[in-house]
């Protein structure tokens, strides 16, 4: 290793992200990036080695929703930017922090349009519009006040991704000082002021109906999320994104159906309405917007959301947990009578079970068989596939961070390389990865990653319908003859057992959840292949 006065950027830049507490990086070696691989090294800093640079950003998003710490992707200037740029669109959506360190062209050449190997007109913009912001470091003094300033972003503000470009050239010279061990201690996200903590308090005080809506900016406000439900004898609503939060039988826990029409019933008879860390968006619910017909008081970090779609009487600007926390220092201390709030809370619950249509039934059927052998620490990914956004609001989950989904962009290919990404943050967890043939061929190379990278459980369970199932019932439902909706499969058996997976097909359910539970107890990666006739 070279004396600290002679590191390049590149080294200097993979030291300070060791000093921020970096322990994991996705990526690809490229020639743009070799002063990157050279700071690795002695760095304590593990590389994964994807197969596509999508892969690489949605094992970052994985990792980051699993261990709340953000997820770093190390890419190549030009196509490696816009392959991860799906991944960082998805991350953006959803709120998940994640930090891609890019290379590009030297700074002689940036705007010249000299045609330079991997040369694009502006890297900078074209991730612009899908980060919290993106930068081109114009020197080595510029990488740690952006780093910094990415820090302050996943720890202040509202976590989304940020996009470093580095030329060529500041990756490879000398540093004139050593800046590595310059790490600046990040700002919290604070408590909204006083008067506007007392005005929502006395509201949800003299509130007759109250309810809570959680979204996955509260995944660290779960203690008192609860004692303000119980407190208030308030229904609890989750997003996807905040799955979790309660216990499975908290009797107020109204869970994540927020989507579905019972769940639209029950929010329309509140008469004021928490949301805590909820965008609120229509892919959060299934509609163009909710039927709310009471107050809405809304706990967020984005100041943006308080007057959006859904203006609010009362914004509370800062940190979930401790805003929730000072509400409740605020309320009174009686715990109200909660037996009509549970009661609604049961027949809400009984309405969704009894309410599901043929499709969903399958769907049921399934999930049930997966709940009976998950172990209680696992985590489950999944993909944009019928059997997942079932999921979304009939699985339990037992704790936040256990179900990563693609909420907001909706994007094939996430399932798998985001389940990678969440095993390597923690790969004591058990992990399971819900997908769909067709999301299943976006990123199926990245079988390659996990069974090279794996030695603990994580099962791949493959939905094969031989369909694009939810665009055909969108078209039929349309009126619309079934067009590109039936491709061709390849052999998934042959296939996974090519990468080195271990595989299954079950014949019946009741081998399915025999080799699921052989799956979570089998070290390394099993590929289980359902197939719709075997799940009727």
């Amino acid at each position: 290793m070279q004396e600290n006065h002679n590191l390049t950027g590149g080294q200097a830049l993979v030291r300070l992200l060791g000093n921020y507490g970096v322990d994991t990086v996705f990526g690809i070696p490229g020639v743009h990036t070799l002063e990157l691989y050279r700071g690795l090294p002695g760095s304590g800093i593990r590389h994964v080695l994807t197969r596509h640079e999508q892969g690489a950003g949605f094992m970052a998003d994985g990792y980051a929703r699993v261990t709340g710490k953000p997820g770093v992707c190390f890419v190549i200037s030009g196509p490696g930017v816009t392959n991860a740029a799906t991944a960082i669109g998805q991350a953006h959506a959803d709120s998940i922090p994640m930090l891609v360190i890019s290379s590009v062209n030297h700074s002689a050449s940036l705007g010249k349009g000299w045609g330079c190997l991997h040369e694009t007109q502006d890297q900078r913009a074209m991730t612009a519009p899908i980060t919290a912001f993106s930068a081109v470091a114009t020197s080595a003094e510029d990488l740690p006040q952006l780093i910094a300033r990415a820090f302050a972003v996943f720890d202040s503000e509202r976590p989304r991704p940020v996009h470093i470009s580095v030329p060529l050239d500041v990756l490879a010279a000398p540093i004139a000082r050593d800046w590595s061990a310059e790490v600046v201690r990040r700002p919290g996200r604070g408590l909204p002021s006083a008067e506007a903590l007392q005005q929502a308090a006395d509201k949800l005080a003299g509130a007759k109906r109250p309810m809570i809506i959680a979204g996955g900016g509260a995944l660290e406000a779960g203690a008192a999320l609860a004692a303000l439900s119980e407190r208030l004898a308030a229904p609890l609503f989750t997003s996807v994104a905040g799955k979790g939060l309660l216990p499975t039988q908290a009797p107020l826990h109204a869970g994540a159906t927020l989507c579905v029409e019972p769940g639209w019933q029950l929010i329309e008879q509140a008469d004021v309405v928490l949301a805590v860390g909820s965008e609120m968006a229509d892919t959060d619910f299934w509609r163009e917007r909710l039927p709310l017909t009471g107050e809405l008081l809304r706990v967020d970090i984005d100041p943006r959301k308080f007057n959006d779609f859904y203006p609010c009487a009362v914004a509370l600007k800062g940190d979930a947990r401790q805003t929730l926390e000072a509400l409740l220092a605020r309320l009174p201390q009686q715990v109200r009578d909660p037996a009509l709030a549970v009661q609604a809370v049961a027949a809400l619950r009984a309405a969704v079970e009894d309410g599901q249509g043929p499709l969903q039934r399958i769907h049921q059927a399934i999930l049930a068989r997966i709940a009976a052998v998950l172990p209680d620490n696992a985590f489950i990914s999944t993909d944009m596939t019928q059997l997942a956004y079932s999921g979304n609001y009939l699985f339990p989950s037992r704790a936040p961070r256990s179900w990563l989904h693609p909420t907001g962009y909706g994007t094939l290919g996430y399932g798998l390389p985001a389940g990678i990404g969440a095993k390597l943050g923690a790969p004591e967890r058990p992990g399971l990865v819900l997908v769909g043939d067709g999301g299943f061929l976006y990123t199926v190379q990245e079988l390659a990653t996990a069974v090279e990278e794996l030695d603990s459980p994580l099962v791949v369970l493959l939905w094969n319908n031989d369909a694009l199932g939810q665009i055909r019932d969108d078209m039929l439902d349309l009126d619309i003859e079934p067009i590109g909706v039936l491709p061709r499969n390849p052999d998934f058996a042959a296939l996974a057992s090519a990468f080195g997976c271990r595989v299954l097909q079950p014949q019946s359910l009741d081998q399915l959840q025999e080799q699921l539970a052989a799956g979570f107890s089998h070290p390394g990666v099993t590929l289980i292949e359902l197939k719709h006739a075997y799940a009727q």
